[in-house]
């Protein structure tokens, strides 16, 4: 299995000869979506969900109810190649296995409506890589790989560093890191391996287009 960074939340996985890339946002490498055999949204937020980055690809989209209803409304060019998932429901994309997991987005205030979101657990092989999107559902099984959100206006890094503690994945790989300024970042770096650490966790923030 490889697993590329790309910017943000935007993450590629490839095994078997399937690529799959998940939540290609604004801020995401237009190479990322290069050959991928289908692209997962985990919810509508434009740092997880942008139109130009479906287009540059053929590749079916697998996205909840509440990304299909926008793409139904300002880009409807896309909608023939969408597949609406639920919560817990599974399916394979070539040699990948996926589940959808949970149904929220975390609380940004208690003042605002909740958005809808859903992780997505990827069994490739002998390993399982969980994207949970912008939520700290966990996923109800054991995970090798957790794509863990440091910085978020949703989220405390004590409650990330929580969250991925409780997952307990042997390897955690920062996601959403791009809320915070390079200080802010080490300070989350730093707190973040210092806890996972002390749990026999490895942490790691991997550069843009870098692999693990």
């Amino acid at each position: 299995m490889r697993l590329t960074k790309f910017a943000h939340s935007a993450v590629r996985l490839e095994h078997a000869g399937t690529a799959l890339l998940l939540d290609p946002g604004i801020w995401c490498q237009r190479e990322a979506v290069d050959g991928v055999d289908a692209v997962l949204i985990t919810h509508e937020h434009p740092d997880h969900y942008a139109p130009d980055h479906l287009r540059a690809t053929d590749a079916p989209i697998f996205t909840i109810d509440a990304v299909a209803a926008q793409i139904r409304e300002h880009a409807p060019d896309l909608l023939e190649r969408v597949t609406v998932v639920a919560p817990d429901e599974t399916w394979t994309i070539g040699g990948v296995a996926v589940r959808a997991v949970g149904e929220l987005h975390a609380v940004i205030h208690p003042e605002l409506p909740r958005f809808h979101n859903s992780g997505y657990l990827l069994t490739a092989g002998e390993t399982t890589v969980f994207h949970p999107g912008d939520a700290l559902t966990p996923p109800g099984v054991a995970v090798d790989v957790l794509l863990a959100p440091v910085c978020a206006p949703w989220m405390r890094v004590s409650e990330g560093v929580d969250f991925a503690r409780a997952v307990g994945a042997p390897r955690n790989v920062a996601i959403h890191d791009r809320v915070f300024s390079p200080e802010g970042l080490g300070v989350a770096d730093a707190q973040f391996g210092r806890f996972l650490g002390a749990a026999g966790q490895e942490y790691t923030r991997l550069a843009d287009g870098t692999d693990l």
